[in-house]
């Protein structure tokens, strides 16, 4: 293939497929047995990306997209009873030292929540809310007991994600992470940081951040995330960020980078707000930002979340730094030729998806469109109706970007009561579970032939076990 179109800094080499899956919706929920299993089962349908979501400990509602720390690991996530755990190559002290910059915070702040049972933090006594040095030392005393526990969770968790990387990369499988953009208000990142976010003398966010209206909500989207004091990032050198995108980089071979948009402009909510529309959008330097870890790291593994309104300079950012962006089929039926989600658009830089984990699953897409959609849906994928989805992941597949990339959901040709995630919903999402014998050889089979069959039987990226 000639590589010449995509350059040289691309995080896509070669032509490959992947599927969406994240570990709570393995059959355990869990990075145990279950999940070396689907390992497996990717390397015999030939896929060799597998993509989650964020890995972070969640808040109330479960989303993965509101961490309580952006750093550390979910401990929801570890097996029971230690199955295929493995060990961590680094001693306690040593991953101690390692994380030094954000886990005697992460620990302090999970303990403290506890033991104010619940209480978001700016709700703490001020010396506490403030981080008065001397108070700090005497809780960290106080609750040393607990604070080695949360230690140790972290120790294991990051030994059992290593496990399980090691296990993927050593059959040519890289892992696909996810890179929230905003923390959550009341996280460890933000009591630790509050000179980095736009928040008032007591902690509340002054200005929250979201989206306008889109085509996943006609009010727009309200996430209720404070958004960042981009000086202060700026002035400290991005240290935050840098920090961040190094770990994540330990944990997976590829990120996507969620809300793309935000490192051009960010959308800010002033605080009272009745919906998103009373936004408006705010410069970011988001290429200082992006040449900053491009010197730390020589290359970018990163994908672009370039979904909803995208303008020019989003674009461009993107293109200069050579990252791939995103094409999603569920978004290419607007009736506009030059659609950048109609297959016959998508870019070799760029990953085709048939939906996201904001999707409704493709089957379920596809029931819901009148008569005439589906016919151009049709027309475009080929195949029939009673086939569907598998028209759609074979026009995603065959898609000249360089990586395919589809939902387990949509694999298994469930419908919509299989989602994973309705945005702008509080209530009722992130549970959806595989059933423990939905994934086997047969379909393994028939993944495999279509990735052979769409020239996509290569990594994407060289395997570093």
């Amino acid at each position: 293939m000639n590589n010449s179109a995509v350059g040289d800094e691309s995080a896509l080499k070669s032509r490959a497929a992947g599927i969406i899956l994240h570990p709570t919706s393995l059959p355990n929920g869990r990075i145990g047995n279950d999940a070396f299993r689907f390992a497996h089962f990717l390397s015999q349908a030939r896929c060799h990306v597998w993509q989650v979501l964020p890995l972070g400990p969640t808040g109330q509602g479960r989303s993965p997209y509101s961490p309580v720390s952006v750093f550390a690991g979910n401990p929801r996530l570890l097996p029971e009873d230690d199955e295929r755990l493995g060990g961590n190559p680094r001693t306690l002290t040593a991953f101690i030292d390692e994380a030094r910059h954000w886990l005697p915070d992460f620990a302090l702040f999970t303990t403290l929540k506890q033991a104010s049972h619940g209480a978001p933090w700016w709700q703490w006594p001020i010396d506490t809310r403030n981080r008065q040095r001397t108070n700090l030392q005497r809780l960290q005393k106080r609750y040393a007991k607990e604070i080695e526990a949360v230690y140790r969770e972290q120790h294991r968790f990051a030994g059992a994600w290593q496990t399980l990387r090691r296990y993927a990369n050593e059959r040519g499988i890289l892992l696909y992470g996810d890179l929230p953009m905003f923390p959550v208000t009341d996280s460890a990142d933000v009591w630790t940081h509050r000179e980095l976010f736009k928040l008032d003398a007591e902690g509340v966010p002054t200005f929250t951040a979201g989206v306008p209206p889109d085509a996943f909500a006609e009010d727009g989207q309200h996430w209720g995330n404070p958004v960042f004091n981009w000086q202060a990032l700026q002035e400290q050198g991005f240290r935050w960020w840098r920090d961040r995108v190094r770990h994540e980089l330990q944990r997976f071979d590829l990120l996507r980078w969620d809300h793309f948009r935000g490192l051009v402009e960010t959308w800010e909510i002033p605080r009272g707000a009745r919906t998103a529309r009373e936004g408006q959008w705010r410069e970011v330097p988001g290429r200082e930002l992006l040449t900053a870890l491009r010197s730390d790291l020589g290359h970018l593994p990163l994908i672009a979340e370039n979904l909803g309104i995208i303008t020019s300079q989003v674009e461009q950012l993107r293109r200069d730094f050579g990252l791939p962006g995103m094409h999603v089929l569920q978004f290419a039926f607007d009736g506009s030729p030059d659609n950048p989600h109609r297959p016959a658009n998508h870019e070799e830089l760029g990953v085709a998806y048939t939906g996201t984990h904001d999707n409704d699953t493709t089957l379920g897409w596809f029931q819901s469109l009148t008569d005439d959609i589906r016919e151009q849906v049709l027309a475009v994928t080929g195949g029939s109706a009673r086939d569907m989805p598998w028209p759609a992941i074979g026009s995603v597949f065959r898609s000249r970007a360089r990586l395919a990339v589809v939902p387990m959901q949509d694999m298994l040709a469930l419908d919509s009561r299989h989602r994973m995630n309705r945005p702008g919903v509080a209530q009722g999402n992130w549970g959806w579970q595989l059933a423990d014998d939905a994934f086997g050889p047969a379909l393994a089979e028939r993944i495999g032939d279509l990735v052979t069959g769409s020239n996509r039987h290569l990594p994407p990226v060289d395997c570093k076990p």
